[in-house]
Order: C-alpha cells, then sequence, then structure tokens
C-alpha cells in the first residue's frame, strides 16, 4: 500500500450497490494518522478460484453448486488467508460462514499431528453450531477434516470420544465448551484459528465471560477472526483486548438496517383476533410459496398456532423453548429437508437460525421492537433472494407498533385493517381468490396429526 498504511490498522468501510451485473464497492481505508478511499470492483462472478483457495476446497463447493463468492467473501479471503485478525460486520444470509470457514480450512494441517484441535469456532446458540459445522463440512470434504460440534442439551460422552480420537476443527457453544476445557477433554492450546461468530448475540446472551475465559486458554499466537452485526462497545472492548490489529470489514450499508427493510417486500395489516389464523391460512396458499416462519411472543402461542395449522392440513413444525434438544433438532432437519415448509417459531428459538431459501415471514405476533422486528424479517430476503414478510398488529399493540415504524422510518404508521376476506390480500400476495382456510392433507399427515394429539 503507498499510503503509508500498514493493512493490519486499516478499517474497511463498504457502501454495495449492485448495478448491471456487478457489485460497486467503495471502500474507505482509515487508520489513526492517514486516510484514503479506494474503488473496488467486486463482480457478482468472481470464483472461489480466483481468490486463492485450495483446489480441493473450490471441487468440494463446486459438487454443492456453490462457485462464485459474496462481496463478503471477496473481502474476507484475500486477508484471512494470510492470517490477518478479522473484525467482519455482517448480519446472517451474506455468506459470512465461508467468510471465515474458507481460511480455517485452508489453513490447518490435516490430519493434525496430536489429535487437538486447531480452529475453535464459538457460537451462541445449537441451531447455529449444527448449521456452521455442516457448512464446514461440506467445504472441508477434499481434505477429510474432522469436525466436531458440540452443544448442551446432549450427553458429555460421544463429545469426549471424538476429542480422545482427534479432531481438528471444534464448533461450539460456549457453556459446553468451557465445560469440556474446564474437565480437561478439550485442549486448546494448539488452536491456531479462533472465530466468534455473532458476537453481539453472545453479549445479549451474557455469554461474554465464558468467552473470554476460553480466548484465555487459547494459543496467544493465533489468528482471530470476529464476526457481528453490530458494534457494541463491549465487543469492540473484547476485539482491542484479544486481537491484532484486526482489519474492519463492513459489508452492510452505512444507510443503516433500511438497506434490509428496502430489500424485502412488507405488508403490515392490522387483524383481529379470532379472524388472524384464517388470515394466515390463506397466506399459506400464496403462489410461489416456499419455506415459511411465522414468528410468536410466546411459546404456548408458538404450539397453539402449529397445532391448529396442523389440523388445517398443512406441513407444519414448531420451534420454542418447552422442547427437548431432541424435538428442536428434528423440527429443523424437518423443514431443511422440506418435510415441512411452515415453521412456527419464538423470537428466542430462531436465534441463529440461518436458512437461505426461505421465502416467507409472517409476524403472527407484533415483535416488541424494531430490533426484534428487523431479526424476525431478516430471515428472508438472504443472500440476494427476494422476501416478503406480513406483520399482524393487533389494537393493543398499536403504539408498540407505530414506535418501530417511527424508529425505522417505515410507511406503516396506520396499518390496513384486514380480514381473511379483504381484497388486497389476495392482490398484495398472489393468493388465489377461491382458497379457504383448509387444504387437503394426505393419509401420512392426518395420522401424524392424531398421533401428536395423543401424545
Amino acid at each position: 500500500m503507498d499510503d503509508g498504511c500498514s493493512v493490519g490498522s486499516v478499517v474497511f468501510k463498504s457502501a454495495h450497490r449492485y448495478l448491471n451485473g456487478v457489485w460497486h464497492t467503495t471502500r474507505l481505508l482509515g487508520t489513526y494518522n492517514c486516510e484514503s478511499i479506494e474503488e473496488l470492483n467486486l463482480t457478482s462472478s468472481t470464483l472461489f478460484s480466483e481468490l486463492g483457495v485450495r483446489p480441493e476446497t473450490v471441487a468440494a463447493l463446486a459438487k454443492a453448486n456453490i462457485t462464485q463468492a459474496f462481496p463478503i467473501q471477496q473481502m474476507t479471503l484475500p486477508l484471512a488467508l494470510e492470517g490477518s485478525d478479522i473484525i467482519g460486520q455482517a448480519k446472517t444470509g451474506t455468506g459470512k460462514t465461508l467468510g471465515f470457514g474458507i481460511p480455517l480450512i485452508d489453513r490447518i494441517e490435516a490430519p493434525s499431528k496430536n489429535g487437538k484441535p486447531q480452529a475453535l469456532v464459538i457460537v451462541p446458540t445449537r441451531e447455529l453450531a449444527l448449521q456452521v459445522s455442516e457448512d464446514l463440512k461440506l467445504a472441508s470434504a477434499g481434505r477429510n477434516l474432522r469436525v466436531l460440534v458440540v452443544y448442551g442439551g446432549r450427553g458429555y460422552e460421544p463429545q469426549i470420544e471424538s476429542l480422545r480420537k482427534g479432531v481438528e476443527i471444534v464448533v461450539g457453544t460456549p457453556g459446553r465448551l468451557l465445560d469440556l476445557q474446564s474437565q480437561g477433554f478439550l485442549r486448546l492450546d494448539e488452536v491456531r484459528i479462533l472465530v466468534l461468530d455473532e458476537a453481539d448475540e453472545m453479549l445479549d446472551m451474557g455469554f461474554l465471560p465464558d468467552v473470554e475465559k476460553l480466548i484465555s486458554k487459547v494459543n496467544p499466537n493465533r489468528q482471530t477472526m470476529l464476526f457481528s452485526a453490530t458494534m457494541p462497545g463491549s465487543i469492540v472492548s473484547l476485539a482491542r483486548r484479544y486481537m491484532t490489529k484486526p482489519t474492519h470489514i463492513r459489508a452492510v450499508d452505512p444507510s443503516g438496517d433500511s438497506s434490509l427493510v428496502d430489500a424485502i417486500e412488507q405488508h403490515v395489516w392490522r387483524t383481529h383476533q379470532m379472524d388472524k389464523i384464517e388470515v394466515l391460512a390463506r397466506i399459506l396458499q400464496a403462489t410461489g410459496r416456499g419455506r415459511t416462519i411465522v414468528f410468536t411472543r410466546t411459546k404456548r402461542s408458538a404450539q397453539r398456532i402449529c397445532d391448529d395449522l396442523a389440523e388445517r392440513g398443512f406441513k407444519v413444525d414448531t420451534l420454542h423453548g418447552d422442547l427437548g434438544q431432541g424435538a428442536r433438532e428434528k423440527s429443523m432437519q424437518r423443514f431443511r429437508d422440506g418435510a415441512v415448509d411452515v415453521l412456527v417459531a419464538t423470537d428466542v428459538a430462531a436465534r441463529g437460525l440461518d436458512i437461505d431459501d426461505v421465502t416467507h415471514v409472517v409476524n403472527y405476533e407484533c415483535p416488541d421492537d424494531d430490533k426484534a422486528y428487523l431479526h424476525r424479517i431478516g430471515r428472508t430476503g438472504r443472500a440476494g433472494a427476494s422476501g416478503t414478510a406480513v406483520t399482524f398488529v393487533d389494537w393493543p399493540d398499536m403504539a408498540r407498533w407505530k414506535m418501530i415504524n417511527k424508529t425505522l422510518g417505515l410507511a406503516f404508521g396506520e396499518p390496513i385493517e384486514t380480514y381473511s376476506s379483504s381484497d388486497h390480500i389476495y392482490a398484495g400476495l398472489n393468493i388465489p381468490t377461491k382458497v379457504s382456510g383448509r387444504v387437503q392433507r394426505g393419509p401420512r399427515e392426518r395420522k401424524r396429526v392424531r398421533r401428536s394429539r395423543s401424545n
């Protein structure tokens, strides 16, 4: 770099515009004593093979029809593959998992000489741990790396046995990781690459003390990559304490959350308690609807709506805190595999949910605040895809909704009064006018509903 700035101290702030098939990215490089502007053209057709990625990794990704890098990956990979510390400010759905996963896979030895982990990925939730580990297994198939996922709610024995046999990569939640480390089963002294994913979520969930204990056990001569949608003061302090001249890459539009909001087709309707399930049943029959997440505020509501939709013939499952870990994993797997295409979930249970092809989100109950609203609707319209979000607002929630609307600068200050017979729901969401509140259910689905009612 000819402006006298060292790469390690550079802060990247990026604004993206997608025009004529090309990502136009302005990257501001700022340090303590110099500043410059560099124009980059990040094309949507940049291949992983052009970014210095190992041929084995490129081949493994190609088998899954993943050949082109997203903008966050194009910015992250050249630096991460060189071993630089990175702060990636990016929301879920931007491709950040491979942004840190590919360097992790490419830079460790396989197999490890003594079986000790060489890479550690810390995530806030069990669901995210499973998703990240699956992505890493897919991308590392050509190198035969051993990836272990650990989290609470499961027995220790299989996880301990895997650690004894030897692994190269460990992905897990803070509590279980710390338990295994304190018992002497998880040795972190040879970890060369540390990843903290969704650090702001770990802060919100009270995990930072456990995270810092884990960091203190990791080899200090390591590469550290931290990813977070937001950068609150506690996360900035964490980065200052444990990272070495990190490069800060922003993969979000500097205009803030409006870029997310603008990318999703939104509908906000004032509904009535006795008719909401009828409106929802019609939304679920929209032409072209794919995977759909229905959000509620309480566990009881989630289960009630799931049962009602199942009785009406929809392929539906639920995700909430009263379910055991096995049931939660089964629900997620059925949703991913397409056995069900509707998932009714609470906000807490859906944290870390990372599924790219969700076409619709329905806020059956109004979210608590603007952050919850953005988190919910952000489950759709991911990785450049289109998405639709519908929010139901009951009379008691009008004050809460108006605050959300004002904070985010939306145009839904007075939600449209809506019934299941209202013309605008059919026209606005491409719903056939002759649908009813029920769909035809096959024999197998009827049997499953009867069985769930008897349990």
